[in-house]
């Protein structure tokens, strides 16, 4: 028993998770169904008696799953937390914890910052799980990783679909603010700790294969392209919301304009 816990908790010496194959899809396809589950059923939940139960059980998987990560950490002596890679200077980490609070409390800012970190920051974990190559469906870590990433994007849609919230151009300017002041905590972060340190991926480019491989080493570039790419992922995730708002302004228009003829 002891082995297998040891094997279970620990990390592997060789790469066990690929990008793109069964071990990546399947944990993203679960979440999809849930979701789906969710906007296919959401009359009915919003109409349960218990329905604190769901939001509360989402927000106790997702601060579990946060803070197993560390308690991990602190049980296997061989991983050993560290200031080189084990600060809480993650949009994930703190995108989990927001959710989490979030759907306790149903409060709009804490959406707006997990709904636009998800999409903008988060979704890089998810296409290239770089953190993950290492330890793979046999490993404890897997199951962390993929439920405290993906239940971030549950919550989110289930606040949207239950309970009707949404982002405004305030939301947009707020998460913005919020992510530019956790990328000069991990800059800082960085220039501190020193060799090794890469908060936010923003010192290098990881040893493992990641989406981020794409940016250049040279340290202002890099910043510039991934001040551009957050930007452009914000604007996108704020799109769908945009266009609905201009149908609906158009739509109000048409109305006025036809009860303004039917007057005259």
């Amino acid at each position: 028993m002891k082995n297998f816990l040891r094997y279970f908790f620990g990390i592997g010496q060789s790469e066990e998770f690929a990008n793109f194959t069964l071990a990546h899809f399947a944990p993203i396809a679960v979440a999809v169904a849930i979701i789906i589950l969710i906007y296919r059923f959401r009359d009915r939940i919003k109409n349960l008696k218990n329905e604190k139960a769901f939001r509360y059980t989402l927000a106790m998987i997702l601060i579990i799953s946060e803070m197993a990560y560390y308690w991990r950490l602190i049980g296997v002596p061989s991983l050993g937390p560290n200031p080189v890679d084990h600060l809480p200077i993650t949009v994930c980490g703190w995108a989990a914890v927001f959710a989490s609070y979030m759907v306790i409390g149903k409060s709009q800012t804490l959406f707006d910052l997990s709904y636009f970190w998800a999409l903008s920051g988060s979704i890089f974990a998810i296409i290239t799980p770089t953190v993950i190559t290492y330890t793979g469906p046999t490993r404890f870590r897997y199951y962390q990783f993929w439920a405290e990433h993906l239940f971030i994007y549950i919550a989110v849609f289930y606040m949207i679909f239950v309970h009707k919230m949404r982002p405004t151009k305030k939301s947009f300017v707020k998460a913005y603010i919020g992510i530019g002041l956790l990328a000069v905590i991990a800059y800082y972060a960085n220039e501190l700790i020193g060799p090794g340190a890469n908060y936010l991926f923003m010192a290098r480019p990881e040893s493992t294969p990641s989406i981020l491989d794409i940016l250049p080493p040279i340290f202002a570039l890099r910043i510039l392209i991934m001040i551009a790419a957050v930007t452009v992922l914000f604007v996108l995730a704020y799109l769908p919301w945009y266009i609905k708002d201009k149908k609906a302004t158009k739509i109000v228009l048409q109305k006025e304009n036809i009860l303004e003829e039917a007057c005259s």
